[in-house]
């Protein structure tokens, strides 16, 4: 009877399940790895209050698997290593300075309320004494538009404007690496590798292109043959498309 069966169906071409069938199937577990280099935080400020300025020097630029900025290892006056995000043009050997009392430079971490208005920033303090939150990924940078007698309008990356407490540092310049988007793929595959260990859907294959077995679009010479609008209560094989449209296409004037 197998026999049978198999004779049977040889050379016929069978489809699977869709794509919307096959993500009900599971997902990830996702685990965090902590693999990264460091959790980048600034000292506290109490390790720069009785000088009013703490000087460092870069010992080293490495890069972090868990984010997309660079990260300077900096060794300060007063004996701590401490991980910062480098700033644009930071360089190995270089000096900074950590207070109130600081200098307004690259690289260098003042209160807001010593950065003078126009100046970009990042890795933007919050809350006072939370390590910097805000304004972290390559090539980013937020910019102070105003101040009053307690607070600073800061506008971030995305545009957002935000109050925030005059006591909170933030470190000067840009975020370096932001020409990481730069670089080309070159190639599909490459794109694939990263879009898989973001888990994203790549690539995206059209209904239209694919078989009739595989897709309610395909086949009849690659077109959908069918009206795109779907039920909303269609069942996962054939909830493809416009669903519940009230209308498709260009609107008539």
């Amino acid at each position: 009877m197998s026999r049978l069966n198999s004779e049977s169906f040889k050379g016929v071409q069978l489809g699977k399940s869709l794509r919307a069938q096959r993500r009900g199937k599971g997902s990830f577990t996702f685990i965090a790895t902590k693999k990264g280099t460091a959790d980048v935080r600034y000292l506290r400020s109490s390790d720069t209050e009785p000088l009013g300025v703490l000087s460092g020097q870069v010992l080293e630029l490495e890069t972090d698997a868990g984010r997309s900025a660079v990260l300077a290892r900096v060794l300060f006056s007063n004996g701590k290593e401490s991980y910062m995000i480098a700033a644009e043009g930071l360089t190995k050997g270089q000096s900074i300075e950590m207070g109130k009392n600081a200098q307004v430079g690259i690289g260098n971490v003042l209160p807001v309320a010593q950065i003078p208005e126009g100046c970009p920033i990042f890795c933007v303090e919050k809350m006072a004494e939370d390590g910097g939150s805000l304004v972290r990924a390559s090539g980013l940078y937020g910019l102070i538009m105003s101040k009053t007698a307690k607070n600073a309008l800061v506008k971030l990356s995305s545009g957002k404007t935000i109050e925030l407490p005059l006591e909170c540092r933030a470190t000067i310049g840009c975020v370096a690496g932001g020409g990481r988007h730069e670089k080309p793929m070159l190639k599909a595959g490459t794109h694939f590798h990263l879009m898989k260990a973001r888990r994203r859907h790549y690539p995206g294959l059209r209904g239209v292109a694919m078989n009739a077995v595989d897709h309610p679009f395909g086949g009849s010479q690659h077109h959908a043959g069918k009206s795109k609008s779907t039920k909303r209560n269609a069942p996962p094989g054939r909830k493809v498309g416009a669903i519940a449209s009230s209308r498709t296409g260009r609107r008539k004037r």
